[in-house]
């Protein structure tokens, strides 16, 4: 009797970092794909523009409202849908975009989900939602969320969303499994985002270091794990996809070692951390625009944020390549395409 074919698979932020690797992990497996994308993004950024894969791609922006017809015109046809849409943006801290993006958009995701019935929904959130702890005790899927001291939209509005999903799970029966990514690195980070702190070791731009850490993972081994999704996990659970707890002085040496740079040298105590972060924050409101960092970042990074991924492991079968690989992966394929001279 031949197996019954795979369910045609709706990805949103289908051309972000992570989303191109779940593009190419579910072609990988012979899942079909249809690539939601922001109107006129679907060719954007340093990779093959999404047009070129043998994928469907419709232009969408999920943070507007649109009619019951619309929605179901965008996910007719498909069995399951990865929403990784999301906005990652933390300057400044305070910013509606980013609320458009993370809570409006998983609702507009949660919309078209109940209305075409989708058989897993599968939402790519942040560890942030959780609490962390120490890497003697790194924090799990149980721990209540710690990141409201920090006065950042972008964690404010992961948290809501998540609690969103785990509502229509809840009231709807949604069969909904949510994945929370911890600090992915490896290739194809275009914008950059997550590689900007590679980018600025290479350049010479970080002379010290920050006193806390955090949770460090290969952003294909997240996307393997999401895809194990749509099949493995229980609905209605978290799962944080990590790897392994570096403070920032063992990261920056890990990364300064693998690439071949001088690593910071200087630790920077947390008074004047706040105090550079505060500077940063008066300088931003008499320019109008945003410095390098605000203190809400400084506060972050003064922060150990360890997590462990033992649940998603076990049950969602997270692989575990190294943080090392991960930087060197990255590193090549940022001097690949021209962001390293």
């Amino acid at each position: 009797m031949p197996a019954a074919p795979l369910p045609r698979v709706l990805v949103t932020g289908a051309n972000g970092f992570l989303g191109r690797h779940l593009v190419a992990e579910l072609l990988r497996r012979g899942y079909p794909v249809r690539a939601l994308v922001r109107p006129g993004s679907a060719a954007a950024g340093a990779l093959p523009p999404l047009p070129s894969l043998p994928i469907e791609v419709v232009e969408f922006d999920l943070a507007r409202v649109a009619d019951q017809a619309e929605i179901a015109t965008v996910g007719s046809g498909c069995g399951a849908l990865i929403h990784a849409a999301a906005l990652a943006q933390v300057n400044p801290a305070r910013n509606s975009a980013v609320w458009a993006a993370n809570l409006g958009g998983t609702e507009q995701a949660l919309r078209l989900a109940h209305q075409v019935g989708v058989g897993r929904f599968v939402y790519v959130g942040t560890a942030n939602v959780f609490g962390f702890g120490p890497k003697q005790r790194p924090g799990d899927e149980t721990w209540a969320y710690a990141g409201r001291r920090y006065g950042l939209d972008y964690m404010d509005s992961k948290r809501a969303a998540t609690d969103r999903v785990l509502g229509a799970v809840a009231r709807e029966q949604l069969p909904a499994v949510l994945v929370h990514p911890t600090f992915m690195l490896g290739p194809g980070d275009a914008r950059p985002t997550s590689g900007a702190l590679l980018l600025e070791l290479l350049g010479g731009r970080l002379p010290g270091y920050p006193l806390g850490g955090k949770n460090y993972v290969h952003v294909r081994d997240v996307a393997v794990a999401t895809v194990n999704a749509l099949t493995m996990g229980c609905v209605g659970e978290s799962y944080i996809l990590g790897n392994e707890n570096l403070s920032y002085r063992e990261a920056f040496a890990l990364m300064a070692e693998t690439v071949g740079v001088g690593a910071p040298r200087w630790p920077v105590p947390p008074p004047l951390a706040n105090f550079y972060g505060a500077a940063c924050d008066f300088k931003a409101r008499l320019t109008g625009r945003p410095t390098q960092v605000n203190a809400a970042m400084v506060a972050v990074a003064n922060d150990g944020h360890y997590f462990t991924a033992q649940k998603a492991r076990r049950e969602l079968a997270l692989p575990q390549t190294s943080i090392s690989q991960a930087v060197a992966d990255a590193f090549s394929w940022f001097k690949a395409h021209g962001y390293v001279r």
